[in-house]
């Protein structure tokens, strides 16, 4: 029962390989680099753009978790190749593998898709799964937090010094990269046909976190009070031309990524919820908060 993976090295991945650990299932994992060894999992050396090493990853799987993707390029090309067409070959190879079990991992980002080159690229890469003939099921996480993530991280490093300036206003779902996990591997048993295809799970949280609860729910895990100024559209833009004249092409705070920020409703739709009796959330965003914290202090990343 070897499960396929990509992004086995990323923030989900990571903890998805640790909760298949936990539960005794094998797992055969996409990687660039070498890695080093673990239990329970097999690495395959290679890219999205390795049929040859896509193949080697079906061989003997029940199931894939698609996972890699990338949240940062300089073009809309870097998007498409990385997410898209990344997509469509690992449906490819899982076609040719006979793998029939395919849990995707989409982004919300994928239901606005005008708003940003990324979310463009997500909901394309939607499309090349939904065109096939397998069986399939689409996860939507909203904002994932949890120990070893570098992209919340950044809120937590602000909040150290009680200014945690925000997006305009509006508001977020959140979820525990633990809890993420749990559900991916929880979709893997379960047929398509009997759920949602296309899911977004997040903390449990009716209508989710207006900008400023977020904000300051983080300044409380890192024992701060917080004052969190709302960041204008124009100001945020202004930010990211900046961010790429300094930065180039490492810039962190892209056009793009601008644009989604500053989108006022990024809560999971209750209309594509997860159905309680396959998965629920387990990690209450507070307790998982101060846990992140800890563990940012700890690995002196704070």
């Amino acid at each position: 029962m070897t499960i396929a993976i990509t992004g086995g090295t990323g923030f989900v991945g990571r903890a998805v390989l640790d909760q298949a650990a936990t539960r005794g299932r094998a797992a055969r994992a996409l990687a660039r680099r070498e890695q080093d060894a673990r239990d329970g999992v097999s690495w395959i050396k290679g890219d999205l753009s390795s049929h040859d090493a896509l193949d080697r990853l079906m061989q003997g799987a029940t199931a894939v978790i698609h996972i890699a993707g990338v949240v940062n390029a300089p073009d809309a090309e870097g998007f498409f190749e990385g997410n898209a067409q990344g997509t469509r070959n690992v449906v490819a190879a899982a076609q040719r593998g006979g793998v029939r079990r395919f849990v995707h991992v989409s982004s919300l980002a994928a239901r606005e898709p005008d708003l940003s080159l990324y979310g463009q690229s997500k909901r394309q890469a939607e499309h090349f799964l939904e065109d096939s003939d397998l069986d399939w099921t689409i996860v939507r996480p909203p904002a994932v937090y949890g120990p070893r993530d570098t992209e919340i991280f950044e809120l937590f490093k602000a909040a150290r010094w009680g200014l945690l300036p925000m997006p305009p206003a509006g508001r977020t779902s959140i979820i525990h990269v633990d809890d993420l996990a749990r559900l991916l591997l929880d979709l893997v048993d379960s047929p398509a046909d009997s759920q949602p295809r296309v899911l977004e799970p997040d903390d449990g949280k009716d209508g989710g976190w207006s900008h400023k609860q977020l904000a300051h729910a983080i300044g409380a895990a890192m024992g701060k009070s917080v004052w969190a100024p709302h960041v204008p559209r124009g100001v945020l833009m202004g930010a990211a031309r900046l961010d790429r004249l300094l930065r180039g092409d490492r810039a962190k705070l892209t056009l793009d990524r601008a644009s989604y920020m500053a989108h006022p409703d990024w809560t999971s739709s209750p209309d594509r919820a997860v159905p309680a009796r396959l998965w629920s959330p387990q990690i209450g965003t507070k307790d998982g908060l101060a846990e992140t914290a800890r563990w940012y202090k700890v690995n002196n990343w704070l």
